[in-house]
């Protein structure tokens, strides 16, 4: 059985797909690195192949029909033989020398019988275009080298959110808890690292910049205008993960402030381009999402209305207005676009 196994979901990605296996064939015989090939029209499966051919025992190229990211990942999940599982985007790589640091704490978890279900790591916007950097860690918010509880957390800035990119889970967790990811829609990381979290008991956090996070293609799903079109996948997203949990019954207090103060930030990132696109049916959209929270959990509406954003998103006078595009740029800093 491999200690990792790390799910590449590829789609057109002959361009550079390449660096991110060859970064992460530095773990050696330790990972497993599952290159799932969402019905690609380009050379993506043919390049996949030939690294399971130069590497049998550590790459599996995997083909499948197109049905978007979430799709890849569930294949991902499926085939998994090890005993933690990541996902790492195709034109994203990581940092070599972290990977090798993190192997080694999850061995000397397995080899001490020591459960963890989530490890935690730094990531790393990467702007190459701009040559910049801007590097997302947990310190403050998390204890240090050691297994921890979430009552042992410290608070989470806007800016520590636990995104896909800093997550390694272990593999039965996601299994038992049923994960699967909807095809066809954008944004489901944050469903992957969302719905897991009160299945989650022990964890551990290494300060090291591990994920390598590429920011800067014009296609890409996290580019403001792109966003803005995709806006309903948001919508959707966000509905499936206030359906995920009642947080009203969470009975660990620092883990329900956190589930509640990530569902603020998502339905904030829903509501700015909704009021930035401007139109009735944009407008009306708004109210809808929200009406959907109050309907569906009243207090946890009444929860995320306690947050200044919550309450904020919701008005509709000029003022309002003015706030919720005030609320765009804060959107803006926890995602790390700008």
């Amino acid at each position: 059985m491999k200690l990792l196994s790390v799910v590449v979901p590829s789609y057109n990605a002959q361009a550079y797909m390449g660096h991110a296996i060859e970064t992460l064939l530095s773990g050696g015989e330790d990972m497993e690195i599952l290159v799932v090939d969402d019905g690609s029209k380009d050379d993506t499966l043919k390049i996949a192949r030939e690294y399971e051919s130069k590497y049998p025992s550590i790459v599996r190229a995997i083909h499948k029909e197109n049905g978007g990211h979430g799709s890849a990942v569930n294949t991902g999940l499926k085939n998994a033989s090890g005993l933690y599982f990541k996902v790492v985007d195709s034109d994203d790589w990581v940092d070599e020398e972290a990977l090798k640091k993190v192997l080694d704490v999850l061995r000397d978890m397995v080899e001490n019988s020591r459960n963890l279900d989530m490890l935690i790591a730094n990531y790393v916007y990467e702007k190459v275009s701009l040559n910049k950097q801007k590097v997302i860690h947990y310190k403050g918010a998390m204890p240090e080298e050691r297994i921890f509880g979430w009552s042992d957390t410290g608070h989470f800035k806007n800016s520590q959110n636990i995104l896909m990119h800093s997550v390694i889970y272990r593999t039965k967790l996601l299994r038992d808890c049923n994960l699967e990811l909807p095809e066809h829609t954008f944004y489901v990381d944050n469903i992957f690292v969302y719905t897991p979290l009160p299945y989650v008991k022990t964890m551990y956090y290494m300060d090291v910049d591990l994920y390598r996070y590429f920011i800067g293609r014009d296609d890409q799903s996290v580019n403001e205008t792109v966003m803005m079109g995709r806006v309903d996948q948001q919508i959707r997203v966000t509905k499936i993960m206030i359906d995920s949990h009642d947080l009203t019954k969470i009975k660990n207090k620092k883990l329900r402030h956190y589930m509640v103060k990530y569902l603020v930030m998502m339905m904030t990132v829903s509501t700015v381009f909704l009021v930035k696109e401007g139109s009735e049916e944009s407008l009306r959209k708004k109210e809808e999402l929200w009406d959907y929270l109050k309907t569906k959990n009243k207090r946890l509406y009444q929860a995320v209305n306690r947050y200044f954003l919550g309450w904020s998103m919701q008005r509709k006078s000029k003022a309002g207005r003015k706030i919720i595009v005030w609320g765009y740029h804060i959107s803006r800093k926890i995602f790390g676009f700008s």
